[in-house]
């Protein structure tokens, strides 16, 4: 297995990006994930959630150079070890993440990669929060992101693994970068990439403030924290809620504005 990232790190311009929307088994709404075809005269596909058709013809005819995943979540991985296979494209994995990517794909990745590093036309860019190894690839078009942004509604950064902390990190790098658009995980291209940033850190911040303001006023239980924080109808996505709520609980405990335990469930203020 190489080590990656050769040449010129910046990202290139103007470089092709085609959405293909995936019917999957997800819990994202409209049940499809993204799977992306970057660039033209070398290409990379990112996030092959499930094979298809149509994008069996695309692959085919672009003829993929390079395989990668924003993250190794089920309904994002499905169909890599398919197209490695009959492509001979080279695969890619975090570095660091390479057994946790073939637990997800059955692929022994070929190359890995850190932020920074090229790969294909595109740079990659630290995402996590959402998943531990997130990371997006972003082109002089802008950033495919995986499941760090979505234009209508927010995304589930679900406890253990999801770190609301570094979440918001990803959110305010790329609000900082300022890309022409994000091509997310799941739903539409996304154009106003830093007011999606900037809606989706409120939404964040502004749970995490009734998180504390709950506890302060009496709230001791994490599951009775459920009814404060969310105020819309959970049914169907309520173990999801939770454990993003959880990932709340984290973040403010660490940061010293409430303690939480974690065997108990119980929270208190500080």
């Amino acid at each position: 297995m190489a080590r990656g990232g050769d040449g010129d790190r910046s990202p290139a311009a103007d470089t092709h990006v085609d959405r293909f929307a995936i019917p999957v088994e997800t819990r994202a709404p409209g049940g499809t994930t993204n799977a992306y075809v970057v660039g033209t005269d070398e290409t990379l596909l990112v996030d092959p959630a499930a094979r298809t058709d149509t994008l069996d013809t695309v692959v085919r005819e672009k003829v993929a150079d390079h395989v990668a995943v924003t993250h190794t979540h089920p309904d994002h991985v499905g169909a890599v070890a398919a197209y490695a296979a009959e492509t001979g494209a080279t695969v890619w994995a975090r570095r660091g993440y390479e057994d946790r990517f073939v637990e997800a794909t059955g692929v022994e990745p070929d190359r890995t990669f850190s932020p920074g590093d090229r790969v294909g036309p595109t740079t990659v860019v630290d995402l996590p929060g959402h998943a531990p190894d997130g990371v997006g690839f972003e082109t002089g078009n802008g950033v495919v992101c995986g499941d760090v942004a979505v234009a209508e509604g927010s995304v589930v950064v679900a406890a253990p693994e999801g770190d609301m902390r570094a979440y918001l990190t990803a959110l305010r790098r790329l609000h900082a970068r300022n890309p022409p658009a994000l091509f997310p995980g799941h739903g539409p291209r996304i154009d106003d990439a830093r007011a999606t940033c900037a809606r989706l850190v409120d939404h964040r911040l502004g749970r995490e403030r009734r998180v504390v303001d709950a506890v302060e006023g009496g709230t001791r239980a994490v599951d009775a924290l459920l009814e404060a924080a969310y105020d819309k109808d959970l049914t169907g996505v309520e173990d999801l809620a939770r454990a993003t709520l959880v990932a709340h609980v984290e973040k403010v405990a660490r940061a010293g504005r409430i303690r939480w335990d974690r065997q108990t469930g119980r929270v208190a203020p500080r």
